[in-house]
């Protein structure tokens, strides 16, 4: 209890630029929380339609593993799709690479989309906390302008205390914000890796059962 009423104090102590940041670190929350989950669900689906797909496509069996991608709403069942249709026209690796590197371009927005704002929402938490400082500070300085001598001392030192909460409540946002952005960009990072990977072994399979010289 003793702990919740400091909290609540520190609150109501730090004016009105409190409420803004508080705001700032629900959407960051809210966004951190949807991409985590929209990422998890892609890599465990792009996983499981990879190891459902490459039976197929190890004996050949194109239009089998065609069927399969074009159900599936899995990231790697789009640059798979791309890659199987492209089979039937061209001739060269170098055509279904392209193809494939195509729909992977169309993919990646979809990882990437708001993770970036978690940075902004960091930035913005700690402009907002320095802004609610400076402007208490100047308050501060202004109402002890005209008391007592005796008195200012400790008026101003009170002022000062309340105005830093801002700074610190700002600061208090954004570093849990940043964390989340550095932890869901390792995790697009990482799933953009298993996809090229995938792409990869997707075009030495074909091109060795046409009997030609895979890539290292």
């Amino acid at each position: 209890m003793e702990i919740y009423s400091s909290i609540v104090g520190f609150f109501q102590n730090g004016g009105l630029f409190m409420y803004p940041i508080v705001l700032v670190l629900a959407a960051g929350i809210a966004i951190a929380v949807e991409r985590y989950l929209f990422l998890t669900s892609t890599q465990v689906k792009s996983n499981a339609l990879w190891s459902e797909v490459t039976p197929f496509i190890k004996a050949g069996k194109f239009n089998e593993a065609v069927a399969v991608t074009r159900q599936s709403k899995a990231a790697v069942a789009t640059i798979l799709t791309y890659g199987l249709n492209r089979i039937k026209t061209a001739r060269r690796r170098d055509d279904i690479e392209k193809a494939m590197e195509e729909s992977l371009m169309e993919v990646m927005p979809q990882l990437e989309k708001r993770t970036h704002y978690l940075a902004t929402f960091a930035n913005i938490a700690t402009l907002l906390g320095l802004l609610g400082t400076i402007i208490g500070l100047i308050r501060a300085f202004t109402a002890v302008s005209g008391a007592n001598p005796a008195e200012k001392a400790d008026l101003l030192s009170a002022s000062i205390s309340v105005a830093m909460n801002t700074t610190a409540f700002g600061l208090i946002a954004a570093i849990p914000l940043l964390l989340m952005h550095a932890v869901l960009t390792t995790k697009t990072t990482e799933i953009v890796d298993s996809l090229e990977m995938a792409s990869v072994k997707f075009l030495n399979t074909v091109i060795e059962r046409r009997g030609e010289e895979p890539s290292a």
